[in-house]
């Protein structure tokens, strides 16, 4: 018996306290490359240990998707030892510039990184441009071993997401929901049409402290399958090549003019505009897509656009808030806001537009500070997301009606283009997205009490 029990003893694994410690840390440690301490801390939770299935938060963030372009075909002529290699070394530059401007990588698809910026969206620009310009030091780098040099793309969309934990009892996964991840994706897989490499979602613009702080410029508007309202996509060319960076700086109101004239379906004029621009910025390929597109236009009469220019607004119910005062404001705001657009393209009485302006601009101010009061008054958790896209709005709009007092005779065009972008589309998107949000949220409580 005894000498059965020293047996058994012999097996018996004997640790200290101090390396039943480490050994813990070391696992906890090994855990944490596979899912990431930040996002674990964006839960709510200690560690991994307290994380359980459907476990979930909901929050403003802002994605990036990056992809390598072309890489199935760079890939073909790489053993699999080389391919590993190659994508490893691609990461190690990459992850470092995420970490550093605040970002959190969700997860690797082959070539491309998912990433998360849960503090605001300039961390997520500021990061895709340091990307841009890391890119070019990685090219460096692989051309010395015989590799040819790479291009990525990179779209960014802000909105409110859930991230939680899907799975199943035997595997589980960190993950984010969101229609707004899926637009993320949808606007980088826009960057290869356009050939340059970063776009962002009308969203994420607007959710910039300051959009004059970096170079950005009007590119197209996407429709979102299941949405009806078409979201506008800006480019960022602050990592272009200094020449043609400040070329299109330099230029862009004349490029700007020329995609208002397109989208108006003024074609012959934005094709005229576009050849005398391309003749000072050749190496624009945004402005040789659109070129391009002109000259398809006079031989098919096909208008390539993904939304159309339309200037319309209206209330419906399914942007109700279900708040009663909330949804007759709205419904004033639509109004006063189809009265302006009508007076910008047909009104040639130009005090009556002023008058129209200033009606608008009242009602706006009004109705943001009723609306931020109310969601005040029931603990709204996203009040101060509104307050700042409020403020964003007020500073675009003051923009615009001096664009308007200045030059309303000569660039109307222009102008109308200006508030199909900031009157319509924001109004409309930031009601069926962030307004309706809060609807939801009083449904729930009114249910809760």
């Amino acid at each position: 018996m005894s000498g059965s029990k020293v047996r058994k003893d012999r097996f018996v694994l004997k640790a200290s306290p101090e390396e039943l410690k480490q050994s813990i840390k070391n696992i906890v440690s090994a855990y944490s490359r596979f899912v990431p301490r930040e996002i674990i801390a964006l839960m709510g939770k200690d560690d991994i240990s307290n994380v359980s299935l459907g476990d979930y938060v909901e929050k403003t963030m802002t994605i990036l998707f990056s992809d390598i372009r072309d890489f199935t075909s760079l890939s073909e002529d790489m053993t699999p030892r080389e391919n590993f290699t190659f994508i490893n070394s691609y990461m190690k530059c990459m992850n470092p510039v995420i970490a550093r401007n605040g970002g959190i990588i969700d997860k690797y698809i082959g070539d491309a990184i998912m990433a998360l910026f849960p503090v605001n969206a300039d961390n997520a620009l500021r990061c895709a441009i340091d990307m841009l310009a890391e890119l070019r030091s990685f090219n460096k780098k692989i051309k010395k071993t015989g590799y040819s040099s790479v291009e990525i793309g990179m779209g960014l969309n802000t909105g409110l997401m859930m991230l939680g934990i899907i799975g199943g009892e035997h595997f589980m996964e960190t993950t984010v929901i969101s229609d707004a991840v899926n637009l993320a994706s949808r606007i980088e897989s826009m960057t290869k049409s356009y050939k340059t490499p970063l776009l962002i979602s009308e969203h994420t613009y607007y959710g910039l402290k300051d959009a004059s702080c970096y170079d950005t410029r009007f590119v197209d508007r996407v429709q979102v399958k299941g949405k009806a309202q078409c979201q506008s996509v800006y480019e960022v060319f602050d990592a272009d090549p200094p020449g043609l960076r400040n070329a299109k700086r330099d230029k862009k109101i004349i490029f700007e003019e020329a995609l208002a004239h397109y989208h108006f379906k003024k074609v012959a004029r934005a094709k005229k505009i576009l050849s005398g621009y391309l003749r000072q910025v050749p190496d624009d390929t945004v402005a040789q897509v659109y070129h391009d597109r002109c000259i398809r236009y006079q031989k098919t009469g096909m208008h390539e656009s993904s939304g159309e220019f339309d200037l319309a607004i209206s209330w419906n119910k399914s942007l109700a808030v279900d708040q009663s005062m909330i949804d007759e404001q709205h419904r004033g705001l639509f109004e006063s806001a189809r009265k302006f657009v009508d007076a910008v393209g047909k009104s040639k009485n130009y005090p009556q537009l002023c008058a129209t302006i200033d009606f608008l601009d009242n009602y706006i101010k009004v109705h943001f500070e009723t609306e931020e009061r109310l969601m005040a008054e029931k603990s709204y958790p996203f009040l101060q997301m509104q307050i700042d896209q409020h403020r964003r709005f007020s500073r675009y709009f003051d923009s615009l009606k001096r664009e308007i007092r200045k030059n309303f005779e000569t660039r109307r065009i222009f102008i109308l283009f200006q508030v199909q972008l900031l009157i319509v589309d924001w109004l409309i998107n930031h009601t069926s997205k962030l307004d309706t949000h809060f609807g939801k949220f009083l449904r729930q409580s009114q249910k809760r009490n």
